[in-house]
């Protein structure tokens, strides 16, 4: 695995922000560096209708079952 200079980046921002976004072109790399920056944190990916349907439903619920953060893929 190759290491980005992102992720010392990415750590510093967990600890200033509750949320942070990640942009870039499509296949290149955000993903697997948000998963290889917080491999603590859960991965969903909002790509899975039934997953993003409960997240529109109920936007605070959904968020409130996610106490310890989140790794929130595909939230366009």
């Amino acid at each position: 695995m190759i290491t980005r200079d992102l992720e010392a980046i990415l750590k510093k921002l967990a600890n200033q922000f509750k949320a942070i976004a990640l942009t870039g072109p499509r296949q290149s790399g955000k993903s697997t560096l948000a998963r290889t920056t917080f491999p603590d944190k859960k991965y969903i990916s909002l790509e899975n209708p039934d997953i993003r349907q409960a997240a529109l439903d109920d936007t605070r619920g959904f968020l409130n079952n996610l106490p310890d953060g989140a790794i929130i893929d595909e939230a366009q």
